[in-house]
């Protein structure tokens, strides 16, 4: 059985200035990059990892950085667990997209939910997560990896674990929250663990 530990990157400068992200290349900030370096160092006290794969974009990237140098060993990129695109709200800030109409405010509700601009649904998401954790299922070698991902890609992480998509959970993780599995293949319900390493415990997600 394999032990993947999923976290969501370090606090970026999007995070801190209320930002929506989606694939613009926003860095960590210095409380960001030292953070990770910080959760990297307590993971490593706890359990050993053999392999990290990163999200391409640079703040995970930055965070997959810390845990390559504290744990000795090189990550990969895979573009299918980078972070929705949300076309047209791509760069504004919380405040901005809450005054537009045609933003969708429940996160409950964006499984078929299209940002205008070409974005991505959730169900689209998941369709690339789903094909990542099937390549990892099925790759041998891969036993105890550490996957560097996003806010709502990894909350399509945790469906797909639990095998409950198209229902996915409405609360988005901490920036360096670990979830931590032992992982059996799609379809079937995995019991997920949470851990709060650092200073994780503060970096609260933007509602």
């Amino acid at each position: 059985m394999k032990r993947l530990y999923f976290i969501r990157h370090a606090e970026s400068e999007a995070n801190k200035n209320r930002i929506l992200a989606s694939r613009m290349p926003f860095s960590l900030t210095r409380e960001g990059k030292a953070d990770s370096l910080e959760i990297a160092a307590e993971l490593k006290e706890i359990t050993d990892i053999d392999h990290i794969i990163s999200s391409p974009l640079k703040r995970a990237v930055e965070t997959a950085e810390s845990f390559s140098e504290v744990f000795g060993i090189n990550f990969l990129t895979d573009d299918r667990i980078i972070e929705q695109y949300l076309g047209f709200y791509s760069g504004m800030s919380y405040d901005e997209v809450k005054l537009n109409p045609d933003y969708q405010q429940d996160p409950l509700k964006r499984w078929n939910w299209e940002p205008s601009g070409g974005g991505e649904s959730y169900s689209m998401i998941a369709g690339r997560i789903c094909s990542f954790l099937s390549d990892v299922e099925n790759t041998p070698g891969l036993d105890r990896v550490l996957i560097v991902t996003h806010a709502v890609a990894l909350r399509l992480i945790v469906a797909a674990l639990e095998n409950s998509l198209p229902v996915y959970p409405k609360a988005f993780p901490n920036n360096g929250e670990i979830l931590t599995v032992n992982f059996s293949g799609l379809g079937r319900r995995h019991e997920i663990e949470s851990m709060f390493l650092g200073n994780s415990r503060k970096f609260n997600h933007n509602p």
